[in-house]
């Protein structure tokens, strides 16, 4: 029989692959939401989908469920202090963090910035896949991407 996987050691293992980072961010009543993360992925390209991945207790996972659109900006290299200020350490220097695109908030700045419709929800162990169609989608080739990897940002080697 195998031993169960110590969760602490599935994280650590996870941490070792280099991903970039994204603000993934929805527009309620109450307001505009967002948060970091980087389990973000291309999921088709015919229709175009593609999918985050939220634990059960983010506060965020409610708040696309009640607008069923969100947005995924993936941030650029210097965009470290807006990646914190999502992951809950507060900046006052980005209290007025998004501006509009198709009536979603999204970061300015952006490397890449994908609005999207939730068009199915995949319950997967504790967290929840949200596959989205994207319905509009910008891209700057001028940026390099902000990467996260061993619990630290970093930006590509350069060449």
């Amino acid at each position: 029989m195998t031993a169960p996987i110590d969760h602490k050691a599935l994280r650590a293992a996870c941490g070792t692959f280099a991903t970039g980072v994204t603000v993934i961010s929805t527009r309620t009543e109450d307001g505009d939401h967002g948060m970091t993360a980087n389990a973000f992925m291309s999921v088709s390209l015919d229709p175009p989908l593609v999918t985050i991945s939220l634990d059960h207790k983010a506060k965020l996972l409610p708040k696309i469920r009640s607008s069923g659109r969100y947005a995924v900006s993936i941030l650029a290299e210097g965009m470290e202090s807006l990646a914190w200020h999502f992951a809950g350490k507060f900046n006052q220097d980005h209290s007025d963090p998004f501006e509009d695109c198709e009536d979603l908030p999204i970061v300015p700045g952006a490397m890449s910035v994908f609005v999207t419709e939730v068009v199915q929800e995949v319950e997967a162990g504790d967290h929840t896949l949200f596959i989205g169609r994207v319905t509009h989608l910008s891209r700057d080739v001028e940026k390099s991407p902000l990467l996260f990897h061993g619990g630290k940002f970093a930006g590509l080697a350069k060449a």
